[in-house]
């Protein structure tokens, strides 16, 4: 366990990975009535530290989850079953979903689900500005979908902990339906207006930069669409064709995951109109560019 500053620390998960870095972090909030935020993965090892932290006269009271993917929640029930702290979250891993997604989710058409605890539950439900005490100290829910419907971050003295939404070491992977691009960059012009002196993230090290990380994201963001027009203006694409053409430094074993941010991009400029489809709008459809009229 890692002191991050007074009444923070940080333990990190054995699970590293492409998609993890070095493993998921779980904050410890608190002096002796404690919040956890991301318990992690469902490890024994991992719960062990934790309850053995636990046993040096802490209390945990509650449990806060950014979302419910498998590297993030799944501890959670563990931890509250042995401690009766509560769990909360925004909700189920269906919570937050816009209407579309949801509409893209029940044709089947969208793939996506990579990660997901479908299981997950909170005991409680958290919404956009809602508080949570902590011996004395106020924790705010932030909700910021993009990465996932339900993903919230939570504002705590002035840092936020921004579970995937803003990381420092890698950008953020947006899959549908339950990731939305379109969310996504609404939810970084949201964390903006926040103006967090640090951010914690869910992988990796503090971001003691977090207005030029966010901005660096968003601009990320945008040369990807850009990239994705200008390839379509040279004519229809399928989606591999795409990936292949535009992420030419990136080793084809990410391909699948990079097309699942392009089919991201691909459904917002859809929906935006600036993109069509055939057949529908799915992984296999092929794209075009819709050309305007002067």
């Amino acid at each position: 366990m890692h002191c991050l500053e007074p009444e923070l620390h940080v333990l990190r998960a054995p699970n590293p990975s492409p998609m993890t870095g070095d493993g998921t972090n779980t904050y410890i909030v608190g002096r002796n009535d404690l919040c956890i935020i991301d318990p992690g993965p469902d490890d024994e090892a991992h719960c062990a530290t934790l309850l053995h932290l636990l046993r040096q006269g802490r209390r945990l009271r509650k449990i806060l989850v950014t979302h419910s993917h498998l590297d993030h929640s799944p501890l959670a029930r563990k931890l509250a079953d042995h401690t009766g702290a509560e769990v909360l979250a925004f909700g189920d891993s269906l919570a937050g979903r816009s209407a579309h997604m949801n509409a893209l989710a029940q044709t089947g058409d969208a793939g996506g689900g990579e990660g997901v605890d479908v299981a997950f539950r909170p005991d409680q439900t958290l919404r956009d500005g809602d508080t949570i005490q902590i011996e004395g100290d106020m924790i705010r829910a932030i909700w910021t979908p993009g990465h996932f419907g339900n993903h919230l971050c939570f504002e705590w003295r002035g840092a936020v902990f921004s579970g995937d939404h803003v990381m420092g070491w890698s950008s953020t992977f947006v899959s549908p339906p339950d990731g939305d691009i379109g969310a996504y960059m609404r939810s970084l012009d949201r964390l903006t207006k926040e103006s967090p002196r640090r951010l914690y993230p869910g992988h990796g090290a503090p971001v003691d930069a977090p207005l030029q990380r966010i901005a660096e994201l968003r601009a990320h963001r945008l040369a990807r669409e850009e990239a994705i027009l200008a390839r379509l203006a040279h004519g229809a694409r399928t989606l591999p064709q795409l990936v292949a053409e535009i992420y030419t430094d990136t080793p084809t074993a990410l391909h699948p995951a990079a097309g699942r941010n392009v089919f991201a991009h691909l459904i917002n400029l859809h929906e935006r109109g600036q993109v069509k489809c055939h057949p529908t709008l799915a992984p296999e459809a092929i794209f075009a560019r819709v050309e305007r009229e002067c």
